[in-house]
């Protein structure tokens, strides 16, 4: 059989659609571990890459702390917290938060540096406080780069989440684990096509915010 006669045999059986381990339960799993790991790296990297992007100091060290995590394995991370925690979310979600971290905090951080100090300037003289000059004058213009971050990190913990199955957790992932157990190829490609699909939704979900929250003129000349 070839890739499309392993999707159309798996999305054409009934079962995968129904109970425990149908597919509308296996992908809230997915999207829920996803979220949970964005969120948690956003409150991260957000908050720390508008400081540092707006203060101009410690951008040096962002960028070690960026090498460092993104040359950790995702899956060797995994195993390791599997062993020190044991079962369950935590062990999870660490290795994804690491692995989402590094893109917002830089991006972030280049984001706010890059936009033009005129504005900064003069919002300074107007008597504008840092805290509101960084929220009314910088987020604005650089919320585009900020969403590519963030839309960037969003990818890489939707195609990294299948390593939830590793440890006995759901998820899509749970497909292409079982399948290769079972040699199921089957069940393995179904589970593959819902990731790309999903990461594809991702995609469509932050174009979307694009255009809602960033305001036409900054997104011409972004």
């Amino acid at each position: 059989m070839n890739v499309l006669n392993f999707v159309n045999a798996f999305f054409g059986d009934s079962a995968h659609w129904h109970g425990y381990d149908g597919i509308p339960h296996r992908l809230l799993e997915h999207v829920q571990y996803s979220l949970t790991a964005l969120g948690i790296a956003a409150a991260i990297g957000l908050p720390v890459g508008l400081v540092t992007g707006h203060t101009g100091r410690g951008g040096n060290a962002l960028a070690l702390v960026a090498t460092a995590a993104r040359a950790l394995p995702s899956f060797g991370l995994l195993v390791l917290m599997f062993v020190l925690l044991g079962l369950g979310l935590l062990p999870v979600m660490i290795p994804l938060v690491v692995l989402a971290v590094p893109p917002i905090l830089v991006t972030t951080y280049e984001a706010v540096r890059s936009v033009d100090p005129s504005p900064v300037d003069a919002a300074r003289g107007m008597g504008m406080t840092e805290p509101r000059i960084l929220l009314r004058v910088e987020v604005p213009v650089a919320l585009p780069l900020i969403l590519s971050g963030l839309r960037s990190a969003a990818i890489q913990i939707v195609s990294t989440a299948t390593i939830a199955a590793y440890v006995s957790l759901g998820g899509l992932g749970r497909y292409i684990v079982d399948g290769l157990y079972q040699r199921d190829y089957e069940k393995v490609v179904g589970g593959a096509t819902l990731v790309a699909v999903l990461a594809l939704v991702t995609l469509t979900v932050f174009w979307a915010v694009t255009r809602v929250a960033v305001s036409p003129g900054v997104r011409r000349s972004a």
